[in-house]
């Protein structure tokens, strides 16, 4: 048996796998697995930024490998690919050298959204959610462009390998500056949505879909960790947003944006399909399987719709709607083999409370500190309602896998 190739091999592709944005737990289990495979007991450990893996040789000696994780990306069609190379490795055991090879191979196989599509799928998901939290079209046209500028500083930003914390700043600013004139200008309605629908390409939704998962597997350390990176990036829209503000009111003065426009279901509807597609674009998702994405955020967004006109409860609205893309995702991976966090990342998203953030933040560039308290508490009771609606349906998958008889 060699040794060394084959945990050379392990590691190397759990590594991937947390370099496209997996969770802890599969990075972990993927190891494992694989190396239990050979009939070799291994010790694996993964949090956000290292991972270290441990085997013992037949004569008792220790093996390990250790590989530095760097920023995590969004890329969950090359998850699925890895996903399924550790299936077929588990099933066929070919020797480290064949694997290596197939692990290369996938690597060539690996496919990515060109910068366009990628602009567009900015533009999507601004222009779909500026419609959603209120905006007029015209709005959603403002959105967009300013959702493409999101998505070229991101890039300029990963080009330049700037840390994310102040990458995020430079987006959410040179969209802000641009939306609040705009606003002034009257070429937008309403520069507020404009700028919601832009930031929601800055929130972090992978990392905060991670982050519950990873505590409903036990990986808590990871899960806090990325709670941690979750809180610094809303942080850093916060302050970049505000610096735009503080700017613009300065310059030329911010009107008192006028009241969110209100809309009937079937365009609201709509609106959130239309984003989710810009998101599933921009966690490159490939095939039709990107479209039953999208349709798990309109099916989260109408039981959201209809718990809240039925209750006028919007925590229980939020909290059922969670349960609704979470048992969305946890069925259709079962049904077409896909990761469930592709389905999740992008069901959630309707949900995800975008205004909530803008808004607070906006309070307390203002100095308001009364409505910045009460919108801060309504957006974490959202979060929170979100989260615990996701971790009773994933542990409740978790725990019927358990409980599922070997055949």
């Amino acid at each position: 048996m060699d040794y060394h190739h084959l945990l050379d091999f392990a590691t190397d592709l759990g590594y991937r796998l947390a370099m496209c944005g997996a969770e802890t737990f599969r990075v972990e289990d993927t190891i494992n697995r694989i190396l239990s495979a050979y009939g070799i007991e291994s010790e694996t450990f993964a949090i956000t930024n290292c991972l270290t893996v441990s085997i013992l040789t037949d004569e008792g000696i220790p093996i390990t490998r250790m590989r530095r994780i760097g920023h995590h990306g969004n890329d969950l069609d090359s998850v699925e690919k890895y996903n399924n190379l550790s299936r077929r490795i588990c099933q066929e055991k070919p020797s480290p050298e064949i694997a290596i090879q197939w692990l290369n191979e996938t690597d060539k196989s690996r496919i990515e959204y060109t910068l366009p599509l990628k602009l567009l799928g900015c533009a999507l998901g601004a222009a779909g959610f500026a419609v959603f939290f209120g905006g007029t079209f015209v709005d959603a046209l403002c959105s967009g462009l300013c959702g493409i500028l999101v998505g070229l500083v991101n890039e300029l930003m990963n080009k330049w390998k700037v840390n994310l914390f102040f990458s995020t700043i430079a987006a959410a600013f040179f969209m802000a500056i641009p939306a609040y004139a705009m606003g002034s200008l009257n070429i937008a309605h309403n520069a507020d949505t404009v700028i919601i629908g832009a930031l929601m390409i800055l929130v972090p939704g992978l990392l905060f879909t991670n982050a519950m998962r990873d505590i409903i597997f036990g990986d808590t350390n990871s899960g806090i960790n990325r709670i941690v990176q979750v809180l610094l990036i809303a942080a850093a829209i916060a302050l970049g947003t505000g610096a735009a503000w503080n700017i613009s009111n300065s310059l030329w003065g911010i009107p008192l944006p006028p009241a969110p426009q209100v809309y009937s279901e079937w365009i609201l509807t709509f609106a959130s399909f239309v984003g989710c597609v810009g998101f599933f674009i921009l966690f490159n998702i490939h095939g039709f399987g990107g479209f039953l994405c999208a349709l798990g955020g309109v099916l989260s967004y109408v039981v959201y719709a209809l718990v809240l006109r039925f209750t006028s409860d919007f925590v229980s609205a939020f909290f059922y709607g969670s349960i609704v893309a979470a048992l969305y995702a946890e069925i259709m991976a079962r049904i077409r083999k896909y990761p469930a966090i592709s389905y999740l990342v992008v069901s959630i998203f309707p949900l995800i409370p975008g205004a909530g953030i803008y808004y607070t933040t906006n309070f307390l560039v203002k100095g308001d500190m009364t409505a910045f308290t009460q919108k801060g508490m309504e957006t974490i009771a959202t979060a929170g309602a979100i989260a615990v609606g996701v971790l009773i349906v994933s542990t409740a998958m978790r725990v019927i896998a358990i409980r599922k008889p070997v055949k």
